[in-house]
């Protein structure tokens, strides 16, 4: 474990094999397949690229972290091509237009190695760390919830069960880590705090905080909050934050990143000085990537908070991205603030 409340940490989501996806940003995916940019680490093919990478991201002193996850029922890539979307259970999902097949013995030990093998490969690449990404309904938190895990082996049923994957994912990582990795390398978890759809509950804040509880005791260096509500926002009925109430549980040499509604130079300094250890800021630097830059050189009253047609060629969004929040949906992702501006400019060249 290293310290890490003093370091500037630059986040890249990678996908670990076929049926996962990644983008060149910090912690916020976009995706739909035949959007370009999309970035992998499932073969050694991609290492040369990761190299390159990992360099650039270091060459003014941060510290680079390789996200990796599995995308489980969302890789829609896969149907696409033809080819088994994979999932804990075999569940018709009213959101997904393809089938979901169940995850064999044999590939669930298979996709835990893969969480191995894609960490090894951020070694040999020269990254400072990996994220394993257990949040956003991807394969992780898919084995973690009680809707979409319906398994009755050692993979689900009670809630140690469906921690079961998660950990099993963690154990392989660290297992790696220890064996390859030049001392300090980085290893963080992101989750989602709660999944609830309605009345419908997958779990609670109560039941990650559970499953948080047996994480850090891998020694792990940060937990990584994703809260779509907003940095500061908490459960129903409760006094607390969610950042409050992770924060309670973890140990001095574990950190809390968290990641939500950070646009400004005001509210990442409310969120760093009462809510975590560290902060994340995701679309606030898709629509300003001097972010940073400019609250360190005192200019933050100077960050642009919305697109604008007369900002996205500041904003350096890359096709891709431009074309996912161009649409009315923002491809699913939480939309840019200014979006419904710049819709009339999208032009589905990589919609299918």
């Amino acid at each position: 474990m290293i310290h890490l409340s003093t370091l500037t940490l630059v986040f890249l989501h990678f996908t670990i094999n076929q049926e996962l996806w990644g983008t060149l940003q910090q912690n916020r995916p976009a995706y739909v397949p035949g959007y370009p940019e999309q970035l992998g680490v499932y073969s050694d093919a991609h290492l040369e690229g990761l190299r390159k990478t990992a360099q650039a991201l270091k060459k003014d002193g941060n510290k680079a972290i390789l996200q990796i996850h599995h995308a489980g029922r969302a890789a829609v890539g896969r149907h696409v091509n033809g080819l088994d979307v994979v999932a804990p259970s075999a569940i018709e999902f009213a959101f997904l237009d393809y089938p979901v097949r169940e995850l064999t013995l044999a590939e669930i030990d298979d996709i835990i190695l893969d969480f191995g093998k894609a960490t090894k490969r951020a070694i040999d690449a020269g990254f400072d760390g990996v994220e394993i990404h257990g949040a956003n309904h991807y394969l992780i938190q898919q084995f973690f919830s009680k809707l979409s895990n319906l398994r009755t082996d050692k993979w689900g049923g009670s809630l140690d069960k469906r921690m079961a994957f998660p950990l099993a994912v963690v154990k392989e990582v660290k297992t790696i880590i220890d064996e390859y990795a030049p001392k300090g390398f980085i290893v963080g978890y992101r989750i989602s705090p709660e999944e609830l759809h309605g009345e419908e509950v997958g779990y609670d804040y109560k039941d990650a905080i559970s499953l948080i509880s047996e994480v850090i005791k891998y020694e792990l260096d940060y937990i990584h909050l994703s809260l779509g509500a907003g940095y500061n926002s908490k459960p129903k009925n409760n006094e607390k934050s969610y950042s409050q109430l992770f924060k309670q549980i973890l140990d001095d040499e574990t950190k809390l990143l968290i990641v939500g509604e950070v646009f400004g130079e005001e509210s990442a300094a409310d969120a760093v000085e009462n809510y975590a250890d560290l902060i994340a800021v995701a679309r606030g630097t898709l629509l300003d990537p001097n972010f940073t830059k400019k609250i360190i050189e005192g200019k933050g009253e100077s960050i642009i908070h919305k697109i604008s047609p007369q900002t996205i060629e500041y904003s350096q969004l890359t096709p891709g991205l431009f074309e996912a929040f161009s649409r009315e949906d923002s491809l699913g992702l939480p939309p840019l603030p200014g979006g419904e501006t710049i819709q009339n400019l999208h032009t589905g060249k990589y919609d299918i």
